[in-house]
């Protein structure tokens, strides 16, 4: 594998993105400050301080930047906690060595960003990777967790995950560099689900054209996909194996540093949100977890998809089905698990 060429493929598609940044197509976000940083990740507190709901804590996937969150005024999951009240943090992944793995994204990172601010327990919100990683801390740390709520979270894997299931076939740890470009796991990524990743987004553009608000969120989001981010050898390799291939912790049988990660220690209230028609995170890549989470307190809303999100993936972040229909219940729904 030439893992330079992707480096430069890394370095290009930045460049990219400063252009379209140039010309307008950069986030709009919401005023933030850091609040803490450790090797590996930082935080950042929204809001001016006034808020009095729940404790938010955004737990993004690391593939990419996090301002998918906070993307524009009208399609912004960030705003929408802080319209109602919650207090807002999101964790921002950094650049860390070859050696971090499941056991620091899972958990001591986000555990450190809690004790960070002193939060006893927060409701954490989370998409994609970054809901996998929200589901395993919750799971070893439930006396931190208020709530669950996962958007499109991979967390059980197997004949439903077709998508998964190719990217990682032909990962081996040995042949993996400290870190793993971006550009790559872009390129495996569409060579596994070529309509997801590929034809979809076309298809998003040209049924966006009419339509200068959707056409604009479709260009944010492919500004966004240039913003890569190289993941560490040890996390690809672990998450590669233990849980894609072996799935364990669907089946109960991850441990964290000795302790068991599995879904009947998670007692939170739990969100799900699915999309019936979504072949990269189908429902059955989620409800099985949902049925043996031992949560009393179980939700799980569709997703019907939107027209100009380029990535049918992160529209229930930025869409304007997803801000009109789904984010009322889930502001909601984190306003009534944060009030316990």
């Amino acid at each position: 594998m030439d893992w330079l060429l992707f480096e430069q493929l890394d370095r290009l598609r930045r460049a990219q993105g400063a252009l379209l940044d140039a010309v307008g197509l950069g986030p709009t976000q919401a005023p933030y400050r850091e609040v803490f940083s450790a090797p590996g990740v930082s935080l950042r507190r929204y809001g001016d301080g006034e808020e009095s709901g729940p404790l938010v804590l955004i737990v993004p996937a690391p593939i990419k930047r996090p301002y998918i969150w906070d993307l524009a005024p009208e399609a912004s999951a960030v705003r929408r906690c802080l319209a109602a009240g919650a207090r807002v943090l999101l964790v921002d992944w950094q650049p860390a060595s070859a050696r971090f793995g499941l056991a620091d994204y899972a958990e001591r990172l986000i555990l450190a960003c809690l004790d960070a601010v002193r939060a006893e327990r927060a409701v954490l919100l989370a998409h994609s990777l970054g809901g996998l990683f929200a589901a395993i801390f919750a799971t070893l740390h439930p006396e931190r967790v208020q709530g669950l709520a996962l958007l499109a979270a991979p967390l059980h894997f197997g004949a439903d995950t077709q998508v998964f299931n190719a990217m990682v076939a032909q990962l081996e740890a040995d042949d993996l560099p400290d870190s793993l470009p971006g550009a790559f796991l872009s390129a495996a990524s569409l060579n596994a689900a070529p309509g997801v990743f590929g034809s979809e987004r076309l298809l998003d553009a040209v049924l966006s054209a009419g339509d200068p608000q959707r056409l604009r969120t479709h260009l944010l989001v492919e500004r966004w996909a240039l913003d890569e981010f190289a993941l560490p050898r040890r996390l690809v390799a672990e998450l590669a194996t233990q849980i894609v291939r072996e799935d364990r912790f669907a089946r109960g049988a991850l441990e964290i540093d000795g302790r068991s990660a599995a879904p009947s220690r998670l007692t939170a209230p739990l969100l799900c949100v699915v999309d019936p028609r979504c072949t990269l995170v189908p429902p059955g890549a989620v409800l099985p977890f949902v049925e043996a989470a031992a949560s009393r307190d179980k939700t799980v809303l569709d997703y019907q998809g939107d027209v100009g999100v380029s990535l049918q993936h992160v529209g229930p972040l930025v869409g304007r089905n997803a801000h009109a229909l789904l984010w009322p219940k889930i502001v909601e729904w984190i306003a009534r698990t944060g009030a316990h």
